[in-house]
This record gives C-alpha cells, sequence and structure tokens, in this order.
C-alpha cells in the first residue's frame, strides 16, 4: 500500500490509513482456508448488501468450533459438511475481538470440510471493507479496502496473511454498473432480477485475504499492453483522458520488473482505478489496484514535474507489491517492512530506466533524511515491531516501515552489488512464490547469494530502533592518513546522545578522502565494532564518511573536518552526497556540537548550487531556522542574509525556464524563489508572485515547475478577495492536482478569519472525509494558524472523531509537534489523554517528544544565532 500523498506542497505526507480502534487477536490454529465462492449483492438504496460464501477448508484437528474474523456482519445462517454430514452452527459474535464462532453438536473430524454463510453486511461510510463512494455529481458507488484487517468487515474469514487461499467472486448488481476484481470476467448475464446482471470472475491465484478486491460503479477505461499482460485504467466518466501518463507509467513498471524479477507478472491482468474517496495513497489488491485520484491522474501537458513523479512513483510502487507482498507475502505483520520498504525501495528503479532527468536518486536520498529525523526520536521503533491488535498493526504503517527499510535496502544494495542483491532477490521470490515469508527468509537468501553476512548485518539494522552515527577523524602520519571511526546511537535528545547508549550495529561504511594533490580515493569497510581504523596511501586534506550517499546513518566530523568538506562540497561532493552532508550537519546543530550559524555558513556556499534537491534539503532547514529560531528583533538580519546568499543565483536562473532546461534546473529555480519569497520576505520576489498568480488565476497558462510557488507566496500575504477567487476555482478544477493545490493555499493564509473558514469547511460535506483531517494539520503547521488550528480541533473533536471514525486523525496528531512551547505541549498531551486515539499512541508520544526537542533546540541557539547574524548581515543587495 502506498501510504504517500502529496497536497501540492514539496513534502510527501505519509498518510496513516483506516484503523479499527478495537482489539483483536489471532486465530486459533483449527483449521485452514483453501477456496472462497463468495457472492455480493451490493444494495445502493439500503447501503447493505447480501453476501453468500462457501469455504473450502482443511480441519487440522477434532474440533466442535470453527473461529473466522467478522466484524460488523448480520449472520442468517451458517452450516457445515464434512464426511457426508451436514450440521447447522450456532453462532457467538465478539465485536471487541473481531470474532465470530460456529458451533456444532457433532465433533468435525480432520480434513476437507465445507461452510456455507449467508449473511448481510454494511455499505459503510469510513473507507474500509466494502464502502460506499460518491462521485462529484452525488452517483453511488462501492468499493473495498480490506487491508490490514478489514476483509473480516466483507466476508466471514480466515483474515490473516499466513491463510491463503484462492477466491472465486460473483456480484450481482445494476446492470449499468461495471464490476471489477481480481481476475478477468469469465461470465456476465442478466438477472436475477429485472435491471440486474450477474457478474462472475476467474478463480485468483492463492493469495491472503486483505489482497481481495471489488469495485463497482460507473467506469470508463483505456488499455494498453505490456509483456503480454493487459493493462487497463479505470476512471468516471470525463476523466479517462488523465489516465494515459498512469498506462504508460504501469507498461515500463511491469517490463522492467519482468526482467527484474526473472518471474513474469503473475496475475494474468492488471486494472488500476482512479477512485474520489479513497484513505490510503493506493492498495496493491493483486490484479486490480486500487488509487486515490490524485494519485492516478495527471495531464502531461499542465502537470507538474512533482505531480508526474507521485503518479509514477505510486504505479511503480504497487506494481511492485504484486510480486512482494502479493506473490510472497510476509507471514505476519510485523514483517509489513518486507512488503512496504521493499516496494518503496524499488519503485525507484523502473523510473530511473524510463526517466533519467527525474534523477530519482537524488529523491532517494532526501527520503533517507527524511526517515533519519524520525529515526533520531526516542520514541522512534524498530523495523520488525511485534503487532497483534488491530491497532497495534495499523501504527505499523509508518515512515519506519516505508522509508528507513528502503533505506536500510539501498545500503544492503550497495554493500553487495546490485546484481548480487538481485540474485538473492530472484532466489528468495521462486522459493516462497505464491505462501509466505519472514524477515530471516528475506536475509537468508541473500547470505547464501552473496557470501557475505548479511544475516548479520540486517537485524542490527531492523531489530533495534534508532540509527547510528558514525564519526570520522583523519590523521596524517609519515605520508599515510589513518580514518577513525566510531559508532553511537544518534538522538534528538541531547542528554541521551551524550549520555550514549549500548546498541552496535554493524554498518557497510563507505569512505571518501581527498588529497591535495586532487587525488579521491574511496573504500568502504564492514564496521563491526564502537571504533575502527581504515588506511588510506598519502595525506587525507579532506573526508566524507557516507561516500554514494547510500549509508544508513549520519555522519560526523571534527571542526576541521567540516572546514575541510565545505571547501570541496561543490567539486568533490556529489549532489546525493551534499544532501546527505547538509542533513548530518544539522543534526549536529540539534545536539549542540555545531551552531546554526554554522549551518548557515555552510548553506552559504550553495550560492554556486546546480541541484534542486540539495537546495530542497537546505531550504527547508533555513525555513526551519527562521520560523522557530530568528527572535522578531534578529528577523531583518536573517531575511536580509537569505536574500545576501540567494539572490545571485536567482538573477541567473530568472522565472521562466528556458527551451529544453533540465528538469533539475526548474527544481533549484523552485526552492531558490521559495527561499527567497518564505525565508527571505523579498519584497520583488512576492511581487512577481502575485502578479503571475493573478495570471493564472485569470486564465493564463503559468509553468508547471513555478506555478505552486507562486500560488502559495501570493496565498500567504493574501485577503479575502483572493480566497474568494480560490473558492470559486476549486469548483472548476480541471485535474486533481489542481484542485489539491487550491484546496491546500485555502490552509497557508495568514490572516485569522480566513483560517477560521477553512476549518470550519472542514467539519462539512464540502470536504471528504479523508481530506478534512489534512486540511486541519495544514493549518496547525501554518505558523499563522497553530493556535486557531488547534484551538478548533479541540472544540470540534468530537464531530472530528465521528466524522472519521479515527482513519487519517494521526495526521492532526502528527501536526501537533509543530508547536515550540511548554503550555501547548502540555495541552496536547492532556487532551489526547482524556480524548486517546489508539492506533496513533507513537505519533502522539513523538509529537510531543518533537515540542520538548524543539524548546531544547530554541534554549541553546537562538541567542549564538543571533550573534552569528549580526557578524554576517553582509551586503544590502536587490533581488534584480
Amino acid at each position: 500500500m502506498k501510504r504517500t500523498m502529496r497536497f501540492h506542497t514539496s513534502i510527501l505526507l505519509f498518510l496513516l490509513s483506516i484503523a479499527a480502534t478495537v482489539f483483536a487477536q489471532r486465530l486459533p490454529q483449527i483449521a485452514t482456508p483453501e477456496n472462497y465462492r463468495l457472492t455480493f449483492t451490493p444494495d445502493f438504496t439500503t447501503n447493505k448488501f447480501g453476501g453468500n460464501e462457501i469455504i473450502q477448508i482443511k480441519v487440522l484437528q477434532p474440533t466442535r468450533q470453527i473461529v473466522l474474523n467478522a466484524l460488523e456482519i448480520d449472520f442468517r445462517k451458517a452450516t457445515i459438511s464434512s464426511s457426508g454430514v451436514v450440521q447447522l452452527a450456532t453462532i457467538a459474535t465478539d465485536k471487541d475481538k473481531e470474532m465470530a464462532t460456529l458451533s456444532f453438536d457433532q465433533t468435525i473430524t480432520p480434513g476437507p470440510a465445507t461452510i456455507n454463510i449467508t449473511y448481510t453486511g454494511i455499505l459503510n461510510d469510513q473507507l474500509r471493507g466494502f464502502y460506499l463512494g460518491k462521485e462529484e455529481n452525488g452517483k453511488k458507488y462501492a468499493v473495498t479496502q480490506f487491508e490490514s484487517t478489514d476483509a473480516r468487515r466483507a466476508f466471514p474469514s480466515f483474515d490473516e496473511p499466513a491463510y491463503k487461499a484462492t477466491f472465486e467472486v460473483t456480484v450481482i448488481t445494476d446492470k449499468d454498473l461495471t464490476v471489477l476484481s481480481n481476475r478477468n470476467v469469465v461470465s456476465d448475464t442478466p438477472g436475477p432480477d429485472a435491471g440486474k446482471h450477474t457478474v462472475t470472475f476467474a478463480t485468483t491465484a492463492k493469495m491472503s485475504s486483505y489482497l481481495l478486491a471489488i469495485a463497482v460503479g460507473d467506469f470508463e477505461y483505456i488499455e494498453g499492453s505490456a509483456d503480454g499482460i493487459p493493462i487497463r485504467v479505470y476512471t468516471f466518466p470525463g476523466k479517462k483522458d488523465l489516465t494515459h501518463f498512469a498506462l504508460e507509467a504501469a507498461e515500463h513498471s511491469i517490463t522492467y520488473y519482468d526482467k527484474y524479477f526473472g518471474v513474469k507478472y503473475p496475475f494474468g491482468k492488471l486494472d488500476m482505478v482512479g477512485l474520489p474517496d479513497f484513505a490510503a495513497g493506493a492498495m496493491e489488491n493483486a490484479g486490480l489496484i486500487t488509487y486515490r485520484e490524485v494519485a492516478l491522474l495527471a495531464d502531461p501537458k499542465t502537470a507538474s514535474i512533482d505531480q508526474l513523479k507521485m503518479v509514477g512513483v505510486d504505479v511503480a510502487h504497487e506494481i511492485a507489491h504484486q510480486w512482494f507482498g502479493d506473490l510472497v507475502t510476509m507471514q505476519w505483520w510485523d514483517d509489513i517492512w518486507l512488503n512496504e520498504g521493499f516496494a518503496t525501495w524499488m519503485s525507484s528503479k523502473p523510473l530511473e530506466e524510463w526517466k533519467p532527468q527525474w534523477r530519482m536518486d537524488l529523491d532517494d536520498a532526501l527520503e533517507t533524511t527524511q526517515t533519519l529525523n524520525t529515526d533520531s526520536l526516542s520514541n522512534t521503533r524498530p523495523i520488525h515491531q511485534a503487532a497483534e491488535t488491530s491497532a497495534q498493526i495499523q501504527e505499523l504503517f509508518d515512515g519506519i516501515a516505508y522509508g528507513k527499510a528502503a533505506s536500510v535496502l539501498r545500503m544492503l544494495e550497495a554493500y553487495l552489488g546490485p546484481e548480487t542483491f538481485r540474485t538473492g532477490v530472484d532466489s528468495y521470490i521462486r522459493q516462497h512464490a505464491y505462501g509466505n515469508a519472514t524477515a530471516g527468509d528475506f536475509w537468508s537468501a541473500l547470505t547464501v547469494a552473496s557470501h557475505k553476512p548479511v544475516d548479520q548485518i540486517m537485524p542490527t539494522f531492523v531489530n533495534q530502533a534508532g540509527a547510528p552515527l558514525v564519526s570520522m577523524e583523519t590523521q596524517c602520519t609519515s605520508g599515510a592518513t589513518t580514518v577513525k571511526l566510531s559508532q553511537q546511537r544518534y538522538f534528538y535528545d541531547r542528554d541521551k546522545f551524550n549520555v550514549g547508549t549500548d546498541e552496535l550495529w554493524q554498518i557497510p561504511v563507505c569512505m571518501k578522502v581527498g588529497s591535495a594533490e586532487g587525488k579521491t580515493e574511496n573504500k568502504c569497510e564492514l564496521m563491526t565494532a564502537k571504533q575502527s581504523e581504515v588506511k588510506f596511501a598519502g595525506c587525507a586534506t579532506w573526508g566524507f564518511a557516507n561516500g554514494g550517499a547510500t549509508g544508513y546513518y549520519r555522519s560526523g566530523y571534527s571542526s576541521e573536518g567540516i572546514t575541510g568538506l565545505a571547501g570541496k562540497m561543490q567539486s568533490e561532493l556529489t549532489p546525493a552526497e551534499r544532501i546527505r552532508l547538509l542533513s548530518d550537519e544539522w543534526a549536529m546543530v540539534r545536539v549542540g556540537r555545531q551552531s546554526a550559524g554554522d549551518y548557515l555558513a555552510l548553506a552559504s556556499g550553495l550560492q554556486s548550487e546546480t541541484s534542486g534537491a540539495v537546495m530542497q534539503e537546505a531550504i527547508g532547514q533555513i525555513r526551519g531556522i527562521g520560523d522557530y529560531l530568528v527572535s522578531d528583533s534578529d528577523r531583518p538580519a536573517f531575511e536580509q542574509w537569505v536574500r545576501t546568499t540567494f539572490t545571485p543565483l536567482a538573477r541567473q536562473l530568472g522565472w521562466q525556464p528556458a527551451p529544453g532546461e533540465s528538469e533539475d534546473r526548474k527544481a533549484l529555480r523552485d526552492q531558490v524563489i521559495t527561499g527567497l519569497g518564505y525565508s527571505g520576505h523579498d519584497p520583488q520576489v512576492l511581487a512577481e508572485a502575485a502578479k503571475l498568480t493573478q495570471d493564472m488565476l485569470n486564465g493564463k497558462t503559468l509553468d508547471p515547475s513555478i506555478r505552486e510557488t507562486a500560488f502559495i507566496l501570493t496565498v500567504m500575504n493574501g485577503d479575502e478577495a483572493l480566497y474568494t477567487q480560490i473558492l470559486d476555482h476549486i469548483k472548476d478544477a480541471k485535474t486533481p492536482e489542481d484542485f489539491y493545490l487550491y484546496a491546500h493555499a485555502l490552509s497557508q493564509f495568514r490572516d485569522p478569519k480566513l483560517l477560521e473558514q477553512t476549518l470550519q469547511a472542514t467539519i462539512t460535506p464540502r470536504v471528504r472525509s479523508q481530506d478534512a483531517p489534512f486540511a486541519m494539520a495544514a493549518v496547525i503547521r501554518n505558523p499563522a494558524g497553530r493556535e486557531i488550528g488547534w484551538d478548533f480541533v479541540q472544540a470540534n473533536w468530537g464531530q472530528i472523531d465521528k466524522m472519521t471514525s479515527g482513519f487519517n486523525a494521526g495526521a492532526i496528531i502528527s501536526a501537533t509537534g509543530s508547536f515550540c512551547d511548554a503550555t501547548s505541549r502540555d495541552q496536547v498531551k492532556s487532551f489526547f489523554a482524556e480524548h486517546p486515539v489508539p492506533y496513533a499512541a507513537r505519533a502522539l508520544k513523538q509529537a510531543l517528544e518533537r515540542i520538548d526537542e524543539c524548546i531544547d533546540l530554541r534554549s541553546q541557539q537562538s541567542a549564538q544565532l543571533a550573534s552569528w547574524l549580526g557578524q554576517h548581515q553582509g551586503t544590502r543587495q536587490g533581488t534584480h
């Protein structure tokens, strides 16, 4: 499942999907399913559905009970046939355990048996199980979302990933509606009633219950193919012209993966469908992938590169799951990272081949820095995390399962070599196809393929929380250089960092050192102790501890070391390495080893930067410095430093791309303008942004690479007239990207009355329930709206909780981490103690910790920063 979504900012927000807040537990090992024969009859008048299922099972031991997962199911009748005897079941349901127990008078002997159940269920409005959605015209549709524990809301089942079975699906619905499922249609006949038709699908491959999918609606499609696999992209009427890019991405992805895995796409056909109402970004149901519309639809003629990347990444991610997750599935949810981390890591590969100008390697480097930020918290978690309840399982779908797991795999691939790594992956898939596997199975396959100690390295990154800091010192003696390395766990918490902990990682460390003669040498070593030494020929004048930027660790340097690196940053470090250096130096500021002024001095070296991704990393930190560390009295000096530093580069870049300009240069322009407008508050930049925004609102086409930045910079200083204009444009948005650009803008105003208007809209039908929590969170993250948003959430929590049934409320909880004062921290802690959200318990702990760390950072750095700004105001310059 893709849990990332972009509301048209440069940051990808991890989406928390639906979560039941009740307790679940493992099924007793009494029987296993072999085949489900399911018939669904959705009724759009009553918002219910009728169900009939026949489950072929294998009974493992003598028993008079069969226990199934079931929730919100109204049982009508259940029987079991075994050894020629048919018995009627007595049915007892347990809502808290999400189970139904079928009890029988006579003992059922081990062997084959058949369960037959007639029941009804709810077409709910909670975006989980078998649920209802609405098109823009109000017409209803029905679709399923079962991961992780919601198949039980659609049919009584063995709803755990290890209980794989085949499925035969039939749907009876209105004759004018299209029905989709995991496999191809084998029959479509009128009846049984007037105005209905009955659609039956081919038997699926053996798979887990959470991968079953059904969609019923007024769909249209375009089609293509790859390696003989038919591909269709479905949308609601009027939108299929926006699906061509996704189709092309799917064709390239399947072709790439067929070659990479050495196992052809295993599910016969691929359908992809865009849905207006969908909680997650996308879901990898075998052969029928479901998406939010914004994650699937794009017009390449007008879409931004960010939008095209998002569609490409989401498509590649979900198709990677068809092998890693669907064909081979984790044994239990504690290894969900095997699905999500692998698909996140893998999704860059077909895009690198298809769109090399996108520089996916730099996106990967940025993703690793974002993940390290989470993993620097005390309240992070190991990649492998035990989970039994529904709430605990849902908490596993986070930045650790996706981002950290992907980053660790990226490091491991670099250490083993791409071909060796692929050999191990292919072996793993062949061994466990159509079955289940554990993390140990995966790294055992890589150990055999590589003859390297993967089975010793991986547990240190998978089974313990946090990330290491590798400190590097160089010493030249007798014409040779000794590099001294040491490792310790990195915390944002200064006290914990300074005290140290006992964690020890086995780290593939790649070093890069240079001499005064201009020679550069690279060397990789497996670091297995707290300290180690590596020898280099010649005397090094600089050294970098993460050559290639693939290591999942932070790197630290002495003052002399960072001075040497700063002078070589542009000439000797790749863009990915520069991203990691900037990230790691900010981490040193966080624990007091460097000052915020030192960081700004390092950032001053970006005046000749050529990479948009590098600039994105720096501008993000500079923005944070301005928001949290700069006092009102020092703000003029800070803004002047920003303008002095980046105006020359802005002049070179201009506002409009030149014909044939690279995507990276466009991204660089976008980031420089963002920095000058937001952090530098440059009057000429803001004036030009306002002009371009009005041109756009008046119907003029604006280059996609600067459209969003110009728009948001203008909105931050906008008035009620602009707010009204945006509301009018939302109604006529031609693409999902346009819609979310306008919708996100409504949360970025600074006028309290306008922000209050945005918040009030979130608890009305005008805002879809999937989007409302993120709009509230965006207001809270807006410095001008932080208190307004938080007050609104507290005052309306009952309605918010009821409206969302808890799903995606984690976005609001995470947003409270943007506070930086003790009073707000105590309010957040107290409020959610009284209004707990079980599946977001860790998100709350992390938010509170972020507030504490911000308070500490401000206390230790603000005065130093003020002093530095006083000494480095520089020569005043204009922007043109």
